[in-house]
């Protein structure tokens, strides 16, 4: 399912993640397979900023409520 929330998700790591690598990859076919649970581990991954972090963790509790309801 496409919603607001996995585009700006998308969106938000395709600029932070710059390079097409297996992870980002790997997390594009979480967010294309409804997964945020997938995309929450492979993010543990990635060394964001505090500030990064935390939008990229509202993006997915947003992401979470919507697969959950």
């Amino acid at each position: 399912m496409t919603t607001a929330t996995t585009v700006s998700l998308l969106r938000w790591l395709r600029r932070q993640l710059r390079e097409p690598t297996p992870n980002r990859e790997r997390l594009e076919a979480a967010i294309a397979n409804d997964d945020p649970a997938e995309a929450r581990r492979l993010l543990r991954l990635v060394d964001f900023n505090d500030a990064q972090r935390r939008h990229v963790e509202s993006l997915l509790d947003e992401w979470e409520r919507e697969v959950t309801n």
